[in-house]
């Protein structure tokens, strides 16, 4: 095995090389706050950060489940919503194109901006939060799906056509099979933008979630546990992440053998 097909193929090389790039990124970290003797009130070291997450682990993981049970809820609420509207649109031209420049125009607003707004319509309690993960993965959903679907070769559709097959069987049997392997990649981008959309909406009008542990901490100037709220953020976007990169590679064997 040459070194490339090794670095492209190995399960191993899969596995240890983000390692290896997080753990010098760490060691970069680390030896920036020796070598220029930045505070911690700064720049915390890795050190400190780990130490502030064993000082309150049970507070850190509690706050991390609230995050990850307003990310899960709005990422899958976005999926219900955004893959019917992706259907609609990719069916009539009419829709497509009422339908298009109000998606792009809510996309276009800064989600900063809205969160106030939700937390008086809806109060303070999770939907407000929710509902701000659904207003961020929902434009990525939507076109990833809609572009799948309208890949799906023409020749392939008037075959089915012509073997007076319905409409709901050209969906599921062949728009739905071509359109998957770009829903996945939406669906990728959009849980990362799920964690981000948690976090805005825990700026405002909460006392839970790691969005309100970094607040709090930014007040009172205690860096540490910010990067340790910050670090568990990214832990629990990797996660979701590659749980997706799994069922994508569970549900479409084929799309992979085909790349």
């Amino acid at each position: 095995m040459t070194k490339r097909s090794w670095l492209k193929d190995s399960p191993a090389a899969a596995v240890l090389l983000p390692i290896i790039g997080l753990a010098g990124a760490i060691a970069l970290w680390w030896l920036a706050t020796i070598v220029f003797g930045i505070e911690s009130y700064l720049l915390p070291s890795p050190r400190d950060v780990v130490i502030s997450f064993m000082d309150q682990p049970s507070y850190l993981l509690t706050e991390t489940g609230t995050s990850i049970l307003e990310t899960v809820e709005g990422f899958l609420l976005a999926i219900v919503v955004g893959v019917p509207i992706a259907l609609l649109i990719v069916r009539s031209v009419l829709l497509e194109r009422l339908v298009y420049p109000l998606l792009l125009m809510v996309n276009a607003i800064p989600k900063v901006a809205i969160a106030p707004l939700l937390v008086v319509w809806m109060g303070f309690g999770q939907w407000p939060k929710v509902v701000m993960v659904l207003l961020v993965c929902f434009f990525p959903i939507v076109i990833s799906t809609a572009q799948g679907m309208k890949s799906t070769p023409i020749e392939l559709v008037e075959l089915l056509r012509s073997l007076n097959a319905s409409r709901t069987q050209e969906f599921f049997k062949l728009r739905l099979r071509y359109a998957m392997p770009q829903m996945f990649t939406g669906l990728k981008v959009a849980i990362s933008l799920a964690v981000i959309g948690s976090v805005i909406a825990e700026f405002v009008g909460t006392t839970h979630g790691l969005g309100y542990v970094i607040y709090q901490s930014g007040a009172s100037a205690d860096t540490p546990l910010a990067f340790a709220a910050i670090t568990l953020l990214s832990i629990l976007s990797i996660v979701l992440f590659y749980i997706l990169v799994l069922l994508e590679h569970l549900l479409l064997p084929w799309a992979q053998e085909s790349r």
